[in-house]
Parts: structure tokens; C-alpha cells; sequence
């Protein structure tokens, strides 16, 4: 039961964005441009490009190329930071308001229908799991990097 545990933890993702997916393509958003974007919506405006990236858990240059093309749609803009032009922060247009407010409708559809069957109370506990288990990673992840590999 414990691997299948394991497995079904890291199937859960796909599957959420691949159902986001299919319901966002009659938007045009690819799945990189919607995670960008609602990611900065969350975290809000004004943040530098570096700690966008490392949100959505890719490298900064990775994310360069994304933010070229929703610039390019009129939905971010990308200023210098005052402090060092070096960079870049990024903010959300008034055109794109429209869009995230579709996405999170679409987000709250599928979620409400993938948490169908579970009480409030089931998913406050599950809530609490996932976290316990995510500290317990978390810690591991940092007491290995404390500890060099061993041959």
C-alpha cells in the first residue's frame, strides 16, 4: 500500500494539469503561460523574475521565453528594479485581469470536482497530511544537503 501511496502523490499533479490544460486551451494559454500567470497573480504584482521562477519551480532563464510571449499578448510588463537594472520585475496588465479571473473559475470548477465526495472536515485533514508530509521532505531534502553523498 505505501508505494502505492507514493505513486498516486505524484500522479495527482498531472492529472490536475492536464484536466486545467484541455479546459484552458479554448483560451490560448499553454500550460506555461497559465501557471506563469496565475502564479503571479497569487504571489502579486511587482515581483522580480527570479523569485517568479523559483514559484513555479523553473530555472530564470527558462522563464525569460514565456514572459517574452505574454508580454508580447499585452497581459505583463517587465520593468527594471530601481534598485538593480539587472532586474526585472514583473507586473500584470489591466488585459489580463479578464483571463485570471476566467482561470480561477476553471481552477475552482476542477477542484470542486476533484474533491467531490469529501466533507470539509476530510478535506482539512488531508490538508494537514499533505503538510506533515511535505515538512517531513523538506527536512530530509535539508538534512542531505547538510550531509555530502556517500561513494
Amino acid at each position: 500500500m505505501a508505494t502505492t501511496l507514493g505513486f498516486r502523490i505524484a500522479r495527482l499533479p498531472h492529472l490536475w494539469r492536464s484536466i486545467l490544460d484541455r479546459r484552458l486551451a479554448p483560451l490560448g494559454l499553454t500550460q506555461t503561460r497559465w501557471v506563469t500567470l496565475y502564479h503571479l497573480w497569487r504571489m502579486g504584482d511587482g515581483q522580480p523574475q527570479c523569485e517568479l521562477a523559483r514559484a513555479i519551480g523553473v530555472e530564470a532563464p527558462s522563464l525569460v521565453r514565456t514572459l517574452s510571449q505574454l508580454e508580447s499578448q499585452g497581459l505583463i510588463e517587465r520593468h527594471a528594479c530601481e534598485n538593480d537594472r539587472r532586474t526585472k520585475r514583473i507586473y500584470l496588465t489591466d488585459a489580463a485581469m479578464p483571463l485570471l479571473e476566467k482561470i480561477d473559475d476553471v481552477a475552482t470548477d476542477a477542484r470542486q470536482e476533484m474533491l467531490a465526495g469529501l466533507s470539509e472536515d476530510e478535506i482539512d485533514q488531508l490538508n494537514r497530511w499533505l503538510a506533515r508530509i511535505e515538512e517531513n521532505g523538506l527536512a530530509i531534502q535539508a538534512k542531505e544537503q547538510d550531509t555530502p553523498p556517500s561513494p
